[in-house]
């Protein structure tokens, strides 16, 4: 692939598809750990996605990260192992069977059977792997598929079994029967974590229903719930002991009831429509009795059901301060249930729901409808029994199943639990040794998650997963866990191959008691949560196999998800490791934020409010994705709203411009090499300082710049990194090369271009190195044409094999940078003076004065004051720093990042106080460092200080010089359109019918030839020259027209009439191509005076038939071949300076 060749525009996607071919000729990824195996090693887990949809956004973004640092790790000199990962079982691809087939429960898997339920599960579960493979080597992601790991590999779940053993043996699993979130879709239950991934806002009832009281049915206690459907199983009532209750009167209906004193508005509106009969504390309810609202569960009386308990946990935000209890749908139900005796544990389970979340013949008068679409029921029933009291609505966040969309249920579940409670202390320790970026996430919301850490339910009754390896007796008094395949073979006598449910459910254990039955495995299946968490020890088969290269590479080095993952794979994976090894799995986490829609909202395929990822690669290009991905604040944890308009801008303010300074400089390497035969040979590294301050200073930035990258990236901070490597970028593009176009083209000699190049090189090839892991597709078009102008021995194939530059702090001038630094400045405020003049760079002006308070700094602005003049246009540059003597004052612009974070809301304002600061003001803050203003105390830093001369009083002379500073700019522009390149031969002839236009051309035309290269006519071409381009423009409302021409053309070779000098007035050269005058040239006015009397081509044609003294009628045509006569071409005048050709009539 290597190539000094460029094209002189380029388009990025396609330059990437052809690396991309390069890549898979020389096996990149697979050569690059070839060499370097031996080197230390750098661990780096990817978390496995599911294969059963496309990558999106949020994948992108975090296999850009994933990818940019091992990149990174490579090139800094280690072994950095990638291997793709996917996660294969579990609910996301159950629930697409379920919704292909038609499942709706347990039942209907029961008919099928496992095994070939499984079978469907295993045919769609790598559905898209093609797709997914396509899309991230697209990307420019480096990772090994072919050694992938699969959690449905055997190997990988025996891994598994081994965790869960250890765990066990540990005493740390449990079966219980606890309250847990419940997906009714997929009919299992989910984990803490789980459930708290996918909150909404829904509107649910709201109902206030009665309980009256054993003893005196004529007052009821009022309790509130916004899910009617647990009222059937209702067994207590629970209210505050301490808070103060009510009796009172109902105005309307004299019935009396019992509420809470603060919430008494829940019920009433106005204060007149109750009183207050007595008031009394929550603890003397305790005990009291009431009517059941359903007879369903009548002989629960015998345990202590039906009566009030009292409980801190009722609150007086809202309800009615008295708290129906379900002890199987609330976890706070079960435990103050359990407290007082109404349930037990290994007792009657009160839970009239099956899988599919409807009720049970239990509760008869509603089987077998969804608990959900049985509250309008329920409450039909209630107002029927005059026990419900009001019924609304209330809207509020809910929890709903991250897989299947629908609203989780709350429910008692039989569950196989890990013990996390005993073992927050120690995950609070581990997370502390662990590196974060940012920082937040792991000290404030990861942290607060552990802290408050339950129990985790591992078992989930679905069939597509790894069976739990716990074979017990009918009674449960005999349990056997299972760690390994040959563990199972030694106690069962039957080896398998696959362990999925329809292998390993059929295996029985003899049991060790004599005369009981074989034991038999549980049918629960692990949660996914628990494969994706022993990941660590299962993709490498640990510890059946490599157990050498786990043990010396672990904790990972290096691991990065998406913040939502803080309650999934990045708790799961320190759960295990702190429950297994005492230590946290991972050294250094990098937390991306979520990638939404333009919009702010979710993105969504049914709302489509995203464009297609593969079409915002095949139009901008991988690189330009990555890029703007990981310079935005999603970087930091935050939220990007992705717009397809910020990869244009990368393509269009990054990478465009980059290219340009590359091209440009290899097309001045090639013009060196073809008009001086200077063949070059660079070197990577300049040997010796240069004497040029701009070649010094890009040099000293370049240094400072690898320095910093590498101190960040040490650090995992990209968002700081991409920004400084992006202005780094427009400081060689738009300061150094622009600035340096003379040295570099050889005007300003072969050794001042020769020191220019030298520089250029150096720094490209050390940019495209430490940009590499970022943007590897364009850096590698870069190398593959960079590296074969080396000095040195071949050069590895990619550049992607080499190792990151290293800062020479010998180069590092700080004075240079600080003195470039102040140029930019005057530079950049000049030019906003003359664009609120409109002065446009091309018209020079008089003088520029600076004016600073140090004199240093002005000593520095002189050493680069050709520059300055150069850049700006202007003939001189005074300096000063004497303020007073120009009549000039200070004025302070606000630094918007710094006041921000100091005001807060009151940043327009303080910003509006800043703008008005006086002279005397900015002098005080200055000098003593403070001042206070409107209520906040400011530094120096906090403004921009500033004020700059500039004389622009209009000057003929340079206002002369700007236009024709002008016409240089139109014919490059012409040159551009025309796809020409620096080294095609033309010739430019200019044409305008404008005196004054005309004599500016004149008298600057050495100027004008020198800044094109090429020869420049003022003059119209002769018919018949090879015209590669011509355009008609208006110029300061003159006209004006450019021609170019193929080859070099004297002025003897153009238009003009014999005899002497064009013509004042527009004309056309007549030649005759027959008869006795062949040969013979005349010139005819087409004007005279010049703007009148215009001839139409009939008096033309008298004219030459008159001149050339024909008898009968002449033809002309705009060529020999008489192919076109000159009538087809419209207006005499549109070919006026051209030659036209006559053929008398024979």
């Amino acid at each position: 692939m290597a190539s000094c060749s460029v094209p002189e525009s380029i388009s990025f996607p396609e330059e990437e598809v052809k690396v991309l071919k390069f890549w898979e000729q020389i096996d990149a990824f697979q050569s690059c750990l070839r060499q370097s195996k031996g080197r230390p090693r750098y661990t780096f887990y990817d978390g496995p996605p599911f294969a059963t949809g496309l990558p999106h956004y949020g994948h992108i973004l975090a296999g850009s990260i994933k990818d940019i640092v091992p990149r990174w790790a490579h090139m800094s000199g280690f072994h950095v192992e990638r291997r793709f990962g996917w996660d294969c079982h579990g609910l996301p691809v159950e629930y697409e069977i379920d919704k292909a087939l038609g499942i709706k429960g347990p039942e209907d898997v029961a008919k099928m059977g496992v095994a070939a339920y499984n079978d469907k599960c295993r045919e769609i579960v790598m559905r898209y792997a093609t797709e997914w493979e396509q899309i991230v080597t697209r990307l420019g992601r480096w990772i090994d598929f072919k050694n992938d790991y699969k959690t449905m590999y055997p190997w990988f779940m025996e891994s598994v079994w081994w965790v869960f053993k250890q765990l066990y043996d540990k005493g740390l699993v449990y079966r219980g029967v606890k309250v847990m979130p419940y997906s009714t879709a997929c009919s299992t239950p989910l984990s803490n974590f789980e459930a708290g991934q996918n909150y909404k806002e829904v509107t649910d009832p709201a109902v206030i229903v009665s309980f009256p009281l054993e003893d005196d049915p004529s007052v009821s206690f009022l309790a509130w719930t916004t899910t009617p459907w647990t009222l059937p199983s209702n067994l207590a009532l629970c209210v505050h002991p301490k808070l103060t209750y009510v009796r009172v009167q109902e105005e309307s209906s004299g019935r009396h009831y019992i509420l809470m004193e603060a919430r008494t508005s829940a019920l009433f509106k106005e204060a007149g429509e109750f009183k207050v009969l007595e008031r009394f504390a929550g603890s003397s309810l305790h005990g009291k009795r009431y009517k059941p609202l359903f007879g369903f569960f009548e002989e629960m009386t015998e345990r202590g059901a039906f009566r009030v308990l009292v409980d801190e946990y009722v609150t007086e935000e809202a309800g009615t301060g008295i708290v129906h209890q379900a002890p199987f749908f609330g976890e706070d139900d079960y435990r103050i249930c359990l407290a007082n005796g109404i349930i037990e544990v290994g007792g009657r389970v009160i839970c009239p729901i099956d899988a599919s979340g409807r009720f049970t013949a239990e509760v008869h008068t509603f089987a077998g409808v969804y608990v959900k679409d049985a509250d309008k029921d329920i409450m039909r029933a209630l107002r029927e029994q005059g026990r419900l009291v009001h019924a609304g609505q209330t809207k509020h966040s809910y929890p709903f199943c991250w897989r299947s969309d629908t609203p989780l249920l709350y429910k008692a579940v039989p569950s196989w639990f890990i013990r996390v409670e005993p073992l927050v202390d120690e995950l609070l320790a581990n997370n502390d040794k662990t590196y974060w970026v940012p920082s937040f996430v792991r000290e404030k919301r990861f942290a607060n998650w552990l802290q408050d850490a339950r129990d985790w339910a591992v078992s989930r009754n679905r069939y597509w997963g790894t069976p739990i390896p716990l074979w017990v007796s009918d009674d449960l008094e005999e349990v056997v866990c299972v760690g390994s395949i040959e563990e199972l073979f030694e106690l069962s006598g039957v080896r398998l191959s696959d362990l999925h449910r329809e292998h390993v459910d059929p295996v029985t254990i003899p049991s060790r008691r004599p005369g009981h039955a074989p034991l038999r495995r549980i049918s629960e299946v692990f949660d996914c949560w628990f494969e994706s968490g022993s990941m660590p020890y299962a993709h490498r088969h640990y510890p059946f196999e490599q157990r050498r290269e786990f043990e010396d590479s672990f904790p990972a080095d290096f691991i990065a998800e998406g913040i939502d993952q803080t309650r999934g794979w990045f708790y799961t994976l320190l759960v295990l490791s702190t429950a297994l090894f005492g230590q946290p799995p991972f050294k250094n986490l990098v937390v991306n934020g979520l990638v939404l829609a333009e919009d702010g909202q979710k993105m969504s395929k049914r709302k489509q409010n995203y464009p297609d990822p593969v079409e915002i690669v095949s139009l901008h290009g991988a690189d330009a994705l990555r890029l703007y991905l990981i310079n935005s604040p999603v970087v930091r944890a935050e939220t990007l709203k992705f717009k397809e308009a910020g990869v244009k801008d990368v393509v269009k303010d990054v990478f465009l411009p980059w290219f340009n300074a590359f091209r440009f400089f290899l097309q001045n390497v090639e013009r060196l090499q073809r008009e001086e035969h200077v063949a070059l040979a660079f070197s990577e590294r300049v040997h010796e300082l240069p004497r040029n301050v701009m070649d010094r200073w890009l040099l000293s930035c370049l240094q400072s710049l690898v320095r910093f990258v590498k101190a960040e990236m040490a650090a995992y901070r990209l968002y700081t990194v991409v920004p400084r490597l992006l202005r780094f970028i427009d400081g060689l593009t738009n300061w150094y090369v622009r600035s340096n176009r003379r040295r570099l083209k050889g005007e300003l000699g072969q050794r001042e271009c020769l020191a220019a190049l030298h520089t250029l090189f150096a720094v490209l090839y050390d940019l495209v190195r430490l940009m590499a892991p970022f943007v590897p597709f364009l850096t590698e078009f870069m190398y593959q044409r960079l590296h074969p102008l080396l000095d040195a021995a071949p050069q590895p194939e990619s550049v992607h094999f080499l190792l990151l530059p290293d800062a020479r702090e010998e180069l590092i001038e700080r004075d240079i940078e600080d003195a470039v630094e102040h140029m930019q400045t005057v530079v950049e405020l000049a030019r906003c003076l003359r664009d609120r003049r409109t002065l446009p760079l091309k018209y020079p002006l008089k003088e520029i004065v600076v004016i600073h308070k140090s004199q240093s700094a002005l000593d520095q602005l002189r050493s680069l004051e050709a520059y300055i003049l150069e850049e700006l246009n202007v003939r001189t540059m005074t300096l000063s720093t004497d303020r007073s003597r120009y009549g000039v004052r200070m004025h302070a612009e606000p630094d918007h990042p710094r006041l921000g974070g100091k005001a807060k809301a009151g940043f327009k304002e303080l910003c509006e106080h800043v703008r008005k600061l006086t002279d005397a003001q900015i002098e005080g803050l200055l000098a003593t460092g403070h001042l206070e203003l409107a209520g906040h105390s400011l530094e120096p830093e906090d403004i921009r200080v500033g004020f700059s001369l500039l004389d622009v009083v209009p000057d003929e002379a340079m206002q002369e010089e700007g236009v024709a500073r002008e016409v240089c700019n139109r014919i490059q522009r012409l040159r551009k359109e025309a796809k020409l390149q620096p080294a095609d031969a033309i010739s430019v002839c200019l044409h305008t019918p404008d005196d004054k236009l005309l004599a500016v051309i004149q008298k600057h035309l050495d100027m004008i030839a020198a800044n094109v290269k090429q020869p420049v006519l003022v003059a119209k071409p002769a018919a018949g020259m090879d015209v590669v381009v011509h355009k008609e423009m208006e110029l300061k409302k003159s006209q004006l027209s450019i021609t170019l021409l193929r080859g070099h053309v004297s002025s003897k070779q153009v238009s003009a009439p014999s005899g002497g000098p064009a013509p004042f007035c527009q004309f056309v050269n007549v030649e005759m191509c027959a008869g006795a005058k062949q040969g013979e040239v005349a010139t005819v006015l087409l004007e005279n005076p010049r703007g009148h009397g215009v001839l139409e081509w009939a008096h033309v044609h008298e004219l030459v038939r008159r001149i050339f003294a024909c008898s009968g009628r002449v033809h002309l045509y705009t060529d020999r071949e008489r192919r076109s006569s000159v009538e087809a071409g419209g207006s005499p005048l549109l070919l006026s300076g051209s030659c036209v050709f006559c053929f008398p009539s024979q």
